[in-house]
């Protein structure tokens, strides 16, 4: 009897320590976008993987569509570790840490490949590791993608075109100046803007293709042109006061499988461009597929001499990206 009382005892325990292990690592995750937008594929994605890799061990909570805040919001959380991570826009960084100015330096990448190459190297992982500076763990880089300009006013070849008109920008600095340069009037403003365009609030805004599709901007924007003047990354981070309480198998599983996450959406995301485009066109938008990229170049030339890339280590590193990507 005594021993029948001792193994139920033992199996009960045993039961008590597997439950409380199954629940051994719980992640919230921040994104400001809707379900089927790029953050959120990553997101998803990476749930999928680490839940099954970890055996439910470790479970992710998403919280999406600004439901917790906009991109700086969450990021101020991810530092507070009141949640754990976040697929960020590369912009908004740039109030914590500078040095992200550096991966959005305008006409910086000539394509995708480009990109990933320098992004996965030494160069971005300097990046990743200079955000610690801030309360952040850098993991990784997925894709926004490529920028392109659009409007209501109208069509848009060269610089010229763009004076004066009323540009929804991120809570970048660097941002700003860009379409300062351009010679627009650049208006820093949360995400969503669908109802701001709508109401003419703003004239445009500028973001990738997919931005174009998931969001419907061809209900309220006639004109688009592909200037192509900024490669986009999102910036998937964790909180550094999170991170180093984690056991390094905990850890290289989530760099590993948000790195795959990653991957697997800028395949997604590159892979649908070409639809996108034609949806585009097919509903009505304009869209200028040749501008004056030689114009903007000029026009945003001299940012790389601005306060914007004064601090040396800042500086530094812009002249090594300027000069990986000739």
């Amino acid at each position: 009897m005594m021993k029948k009382l001792l193994w139920l005892i033992a199996v009960c325990v045993l039961l008590l320590y597997s439950g409380s292990a199954m629940a051994l690592t719980r992640i919230k995750l921040g994104v400001v976008t809707k379900p089927g937008s790029a953050q959120n594929i990553v997101a998803e994605k990476f749930k999928e993987l680490i839940e099954q890799a970890s055996n439910g061990n470790i479970s992710v909570q998403i919280f999406h569509s600004k439901s917790i805040g906009n991109e700086t919001e969450i990021l101020q959380q991810i530092q507070m570790n009141t949640i754990q991570m976040g697929i960020i826009t590369g912009g908004p960084f740039d109030t914590f840490d500078p040095v992200v100015r550096v991966i959005n330096y305008p006409f910086l990448f000539k394509d995708n490949e480009q990109a990933d190459e320098v992004l996965d190297g030494p160069l971005g992982a300097k990046i990743l590791k200079s955000l610690e500076r801030a309360g952040f763990k850098g993991l990784c880089f997925s894709e926004n993608g490529f920028r392109n300009l659009t409007n209501n006013k109208h069509s848009v070849k060269s610089p010229d075109d763009i004076k004066g008109l009323k540009i929804r920008v991120m809570a970048s600095a660097l941002h700003r100046s860009i379409w300062q340069a351009l010679g627009a009037n650049p208006t820093p403003m949360p995400w969503p803007i669908y109802t701001e365009l709508e109401q003419g609030v703003i004239d445009g805004q500028e973001n990738p293709l997919w931005v174009m599709e998931v969001y419907k901007f061809y209900e309220i924007q006639k004109y688009m042109t592909l200037t192509r003047h900024v490669y986009s990354p999102h910036i998937d981070v964790a909180s550094l006061k999170w991170w180093k309480t984690l056991d390094a198998n905990t850890q290289d599983l989530i760099q590993r499988t948000i790195h795959e996450a990653a991957v697997f959406q800028r395949n997604d995301n590159r892979s649908k461009n070409a639809a996108r485009l034609a949806l585009l066109k097919e509903k009505g938008m304009r869209i200028e597929a040749h501008p004056d990229i030689d114009a903007f170049r000029d026009k945003v030339a001299g940012l790389k001499d601005m306060d914007l890339y004064s601090e040396p280590r800042v500086q530094a590193l812009l002249i090594e990206m300027l000069n990986a990507t000739k």
